[in-house]
Order: structure tokens, then sequence, then C-alpha cells
């Protein structure tokens, strides 16, 4: 892979699908009572973390259908971003490379 705006876009958002992952599992973490969210660190970490994540969440908790305690979001996000970055790389080898 030669084209350095291909690898940035496709790390960029590898990058950003990292960030879903561990905010999912933070979630569990706090959900399980394993890491405590009172503690400031913890606190500035999780903010952190929902405030990169929610803007692309938020959109898809209102389109999803409320399942109660299961949140599908971040499934969806990652699929989709999967998707985005396999989409880019079969335009990019299909049409301009």
């Amino acid at each position: 892979m030669q084209n350095p705006f291909l690898w940035l876009i496709l790390t960029v958002l590898d990058i950003y699908l990292w960030i879903i992952i561990i905010w999912v599992v933070a979630s569990w973490l706090v959900a399980f009572n394993i890491i405590n969210p009172h503690n400031q660190i913890v606190r500035t970490i999780l903010m952190a973390l929902a405030r990169l994540t929610d803007p692309v969440m938020r959109p898809l908790r209102k389109i999803l259908p409320d399942l109660g305690g299961i949140d599908l979001s971040p499934m969806v996000a990652i699929l989709g971003i999967i998707f985005l970055q396999r989409f880019i790389v079969w335009l990019y080898f299909n049409y301009l490379a």
C-alpha cells in the first residue's frame, strides 16, 4: 500500500475501532464493580471515552430497537467501521490504483 492518504484513513478508523472496544470493556468493568467510577482517574478516562464514542453511538441508539439492558450500538459501529475500511480499500484498488 503506497498511498499515504489511504494509510492515514485506515489507521484513523483502526484507532477509533479500538477506542470503541476499550469503551465497551470499561463499561463492563464498571457494571461488574471491577473498577471504581468514583476514582478521579477512572472517571476522567471514562468521560474521555464517552465523549469520543457518543457522536457515533447516540444516533445508532436512536435507530436501533430498545432491547432492555443490551446495547447493540457498539457492535453496529464496529461492523460499520470494518465495512467502511474494506469499502475504501475496494474503491482504491478498483478505481484509483
